[in-house]
């Protein structure tokens, strides 16, 4: 007799709502069992370590991803950068030197200002000129200006700025104008000094920051500090300007005269405009010297001829 139970190919065991109900309970004990007596720790280690490598290389193209996106990234910004650093470099310099040029014009015009409102005596006119050209001789303090005979400049006229002397002309052209400075060698300036009236004569040292008082006993009473202005007894230079200020006085009873150190007072090497004043006014002649011995000489030869 033929069997009429069907065969079946395929054994498909419980159903899907029976296996969702095995496998949450089995993950619920799991879960217990791991948090209440931690069994698993060792087993969860295990697979973590074994999953390591998988999970790296799974993630690899990711990163590799990510990476040259940041490196593309990050050389973008970093030209970028130097680019702007350049520019900020280049604008910083081109703002020192502006900013340079505008401090100096500033300073010029300050001092122009105060060569402007000098207080100078009416008997005086004064005329601005500027600095061309420096003595090219280390050895010489002398400038060139920009007038000579065309503006009337002649030799001997004092020059000042805002401060001081500076020096005098002593050389003409058309249309400069040379000025030796006190500070050249041997440049001398009758002087007085403002605190007790004591006259003397300072000389240039050929070097620009110094001046030496000479001939001054070493009694005399000098001491640093002391400020020396023209005395106006020579008929040249104007009195009452400040000329130097002394800063160092050394006596040795050795010697008869004290090493006098001075400080000039005026811009004589930073100033460009300078002031150079009218000739002061003449004069009487000095009168001719004559011996004792030769007036009575002279006064024999009239008694004879009488």
């Amino acid at each position: 007799m033929e069997s009429t139970q069907s065969f079946r190919f395929f054994n498909r065991g419980p159903s899907p709502m029976v296996r969702l109900v095995f496998f949450a309970v089995l993950s619920m004990l799991l879960l217990f069992v791991d948090a209440r007596f931690r069994y698993l720790e060792s087993t969860r280690s295990v697979l973590s370590i074994l999953v390591s490598p998988i999970q790296r290389v799974a993630a690899w193209p990711g990163d590799l991803w990510h990476l040259v996106g940041d490196l593309y990234v990050t050389q973008s910004r970093q030209h970028s950068l130097i680019a702007e650093n350049e520019g900020l470099n280049l604008q910083h310099q081109l703002d020192a030197a502006q900013l340079l040029q505008l401090q100096s014009l500033l300073a010029e015009n300050q001092q122009l200002r105060n060569l402007v409102e000098l207080p100078l005596s009416k008997d005086f006119t004064t005329q601005l000129v500027e600095i061309l050209y420096a003595e090219r001789d280390v050895f010489k303090r002398r400038v060139l200006v920009n007038k000579g005979e065309n503006a009337n400049i002649r030799i001997g006229q004092v020059v000042m700025d805002d401060v001081g002397i500076v020096g005098q002309i002593t050389r003409v052209y058309p249309w400069l104008s040379e000025i030796t400075l006190i500070t050249d060698k041997d440049h001398a300036v009758p002087i007085q000094i403002s605190r007790n009236g004591l006259r003397a004569i300072v000389f240039g040292a050929g070097d620009t920051s110094q001046l030496s008082l000479r001939y001054m006993p070493v009694s005399a009473d000098v001491q640093a500090g002391d400020i020396l202005v023209t005395s106006g007894i020579d008929g040249i230079y104007p009195p009452g300007i400040p000329v130097a200020k002394v800063i160092k006085v050394e006596r040795d009873p050795a010697y008869p005269f004290a090493n006098v150190t001075c400080l000039p007072v005026a811009g004589v090497d930073t100033h460009r405009h300078l002031l150079v004043l009218s000739d002061m006014p003449e004069l009487p002649e000095r009168p001719t010297e004559m011996s004792t011995q030769g007036s009575v000489d002279k006064r024999a030869k009239t008694k004879r001829k009488n």
